[in-house]
């Protein structure tokens, strides 16, 4: 489900000029898919409300549009993008335009209780780029606070991964974890198959149906192409 793209490749040479990720976008994504993400992302981020401290600061890395950010609840909302997307968030979101990885030289260090990253570690450049994308997500989390990722899975999109111009780099589970592990953080909860890989498909995107889809897991193993992973930077690291 390409319910989260923000930032892109971090490196300079990688990067696609900002003009045209924003045309890309405006083509990929109409008024109408924006609404409709919306919806799903309201009842997403009641489902993941789960694994997010309300009474710690929280982060949406490449909160593109804000939709989770905007429907979370926490002590203090934070957002990066690579470009500035302020117009698309709500009053008391603090937005900080990040780009590179260099997130942890412009936010506070071990200050949020949830790194959120949705739909953004396979345009990152390559391993080594997402590798240190997590590890400055390491930085910025408290001491018991945790990452949670929602990442399509190439094992199960298979080449229909690659028909987004802006991906770059193919991660399934077992990577994700590899690479969130060799950072430091601890893995509490992962989901192979979580999210349908995009919401640009036929089927009803009404609240009651992607609630009634969260709350039966058979239909994950059905639908889902996309994996849920939630790690812990656990006290004392």
């Amino acid at each position: 489900m390409e319910v989260g793209v923000g930032g892109l490749p971090v490196e300079p040479h990688q990067q696609v000029p900002r003009g045209d990720l924003d045309r890309i976008y405006e083509s990929r994504f109409s008024r109408d898919d924006a609404a409709s993400k919306d919806t799903v992302w309201v009842e997403v981020c009641a489902y993941l409300q789960r694994f997010v401290d309300a009474g710690a600061p929280v982060l949406d890395v490449a909160t593109d549009r804000g939709h989770f950010i905007r429907n979370i609840r926490a002590r203090e909302r934070w957002a990066t993008d690579i470009r500035d997307v302020r117009e698309h968030l709500t009053p008391g979101i603090r937005f900080v335009q990040v780009s590179g990885t260099g997130m942890s030289s412009v936010l506070p260090n071990d200050h949020f209780g949830t790194v959120f990253m949705s739909n953004y570690l396979e345009h990152l450049g390559d391993s080594d780029v997402v590798v240190e994308q997590l590890r400055q997500a390491f930085a910025v989390c408290r001491p018991g606070g945790r990452v949670v990722i929602l990442q399509p899975n190439i094992r199960l999109v298979g080449g229909a991964y690659w028909d987004f111009l802006d991906h770059k780099t193919a991660l399934t589970e077992k990577s994700l974890r590899e690479a969130a592990e060799l950072v430091g953080f601890t893995t509490r909860h992962l989901v192979t198959r979580f999210l349908p890989f995009t919401t640009k498909t036929r089927l009803p995107q009404t609240a009651g149906l992607v609630r009634m889809y969260l709350r039966f897991p058979p239909a994950w193993l059905l639908l889902g192409k996309q994996s849920l992973y939630v790690g812990e930077r656990v006290r004392g690291r």
